[in-house]
């Protein structure tokens, strides 16, 4: 009778109307205990995922650490990111960059450091970031194939770039700078690649942004690293490219590489002429030519054998050739940058000249373009090595690391190349095509006197093999005279 009472009184406090929207109480009871299950079942989920993600970066770390070589650690570049408020957070603040009229940034403390003016309201440059309405066409959701092959290239999705990279994880970014944060990645088929995210133009309009990198992407030489295709999805600009497997001029130049530079004069001699190639490629032999805007030693690949290619050239200026400059936001790199490009935001390929000959500069002494660590008078590369080539001290700025010192002709000659290329008035700087011509002239004369040298001493070495062989002749005369003498 008791548990017939209990029973008719639970379905009675169970059948009950609550104050939440007038539900009986059983159904709130059995409301309350799915969610919680629901919320049980995502924390596991996601605690799985999670472990997932940590098992796969460190496959990543340890792959990283397999292919580590003798390359030195890595360069001043990845360091060299504009340092906005979280700049990885750009990531994910997608229209940062619009709500900045006019923005100054540099990044003070180190030897090398960003500079990027813009005034959007006066510049000739197309917007950087697309309107709200812009944005929303076309990132809602339009994701074209997994693989769409282009003239020059490929398109690629975000999903396979993320499966590349690991999702974009830390541990496979390879650099920062320039336009964004670069990432090793290996392609489905083995293929290794760097992806570069674009920090600076995303949002960029999507017409824009593939007009640009088509281009570019049609460019084949051998002293320019390749791009292989980009990814246009939503908010994401990325471009992928080759993967050169040696680091970069600046870790060579400037890292820990002990007491001798691996790098030669010789091996340097290639690099700037190399360089100077890849240049004149862009400027002379494109229509329309492309400016680069940051050539520097971080920009300068090298593979096993030395060979140079520029990369970072993907978001390049392109310029008619009806028009003599483009007026664009300054982008570049503190001490690299052109005194006439940094006043007036007027780009032509003389910019590029400038910053090649303080490339050169930097190739001969193994000085930083800019270095507050050393006395006033030799902070800024291109003032000092004035002055020592005024005071006909040349010799004394060559890099103390090298293995051996150049002829000083030979020093002459590329120094007079590099302060030709600097000189403060744009008209006088030479054209990459006649600084090739100049710098191939002194490689034959380069060549041709260690040739002679060559030719000196083997000949000083016969001649001495020969007065020892007369001499010695002279001896067994002597002696063979004394003989008979004594015999007689």
């Amino acid at each position: 009778m008791s548990t017939t009472y209990d029973a008719a009184f639970v379905n009675t406090e169970l059948s009950k109307r609550t104050s939440i929207f007038g539900l009986r109480l059983w159904v709130v009871i059995g409301i309350l205990l799915g969610s919680f299950i629901v919320l049980a079942l995502f924390l596991i989920s996601l605690c799985v995922t999670s472990r997932r993600k940590k098992g796969k970066a460190s496959v990543s770390v340890k792959h990283a650490n397999a292919n580590a070589d003798t390359t030195p650690p890595v360069s001043k570049e990845i360091q060299e990111i504009m340092h906005m408020p979280a700049a990885r957070d750009q990531h994910h603040h997608q229209n940062h960059a619009a709500a900045q009229v006019q923005e100054i940034q540099v990044d003070i403390g180190k030897i090398e450091h960003r500079v990027v003016f813009s005034d959007r309201a006066s510049s000739g440059e197309s917007r950087g970031t697309a309107s709200a309405g812009e944005t929303a066409s076309f990132g809602s959701g339009s994701v074209g194939p997994e693989v769409s092959h282009l003239g020059w290239g490929r398109w690629y999705t975000l999903r396979e770039l993320e499966a590349a990279t690991n999702g974009l994880c830390e541990a496979n970014v390879i650099g920062e700078g320039g336009y964004g944060i670069v990432y090793h990645g290996v392609l489905g088929d083995g293929t290794r690649i760097a992806v570069k995210n674009l920090l600076n133009n995303r949002g960029q309009a999507e017409k824009e942004f593939k007009v640009e990198v088509e281009a570019i992407g049609r460019v084949r030489h051998k002293n320019l690293v390749r791009l292989l295709g980009y990814c246009v999805e939503g908010a994401y600009r990325m471009l992928v490219y080759e993967y050169v497997d040696n680091g970069n001029l600046d870790q060579w130049l400037h890292g820990d590489v002990g007491e001798v530079s691996p790098l030669t004069w010789d091996i340097r001699m290639n690099i700037i002429l190399g360089t100077a190639k890849g240049l004149a490629y862009l400027h002379e032999g494109l229509e329309p030519k492309v400016v680069h805007r940051d050539v520097k030693a971080s920009n300068i690949l090298l593979d096993r054998q030395w060979n140079c290619k520029i990369s970072d050239f993907g978001l390049a200026k392109l310029l008619c050739s009806e028009r003599s400059y483009v007026t664009t936001r300054v982008m570049g790199t503190f001490g690299y940058v052109a005194p006439e490009y940094a006043c007036t935001g007027m780009l032509n390929e003389k910019s590029d000249v400038y910053s090649f000959g303080i490339l050169i500069m930097e190739l001969i002494t193994g000085r930083s373009p800019v270095d507050y660590s050393r006395p006033k008078g030799e902070v800024h590369l291109v003032d000092w090595l004035k002055a020592m080539v005024g005071d006909r001290k040349s010799e004394e700025v060559v890099d103390p690391k090298l293995p051996e010192m150049p002829a000083s002709k030979a020093l002459k000659r590329i120094l007079l190349v590099a302060l030709k290329c600097v000189d403060p008035d744009a008209t006088k700087r030479p054209k990459m095509g006649y600084v090739i011509h100049m710098l191939e002239a002194d490689d034959l004369l380069y060549r041709d006197e260690r040739r002679i040298a060559r030719e000196a001493s083997s000949s000083n070495r016969d001649s001495d093999q020969e007065s020892h062989a007369a001499a010695a002749q002279l001896g067994e005369n002597s002696t063979s005279a004394r003989e008979q003498t004594r015999w007689r």
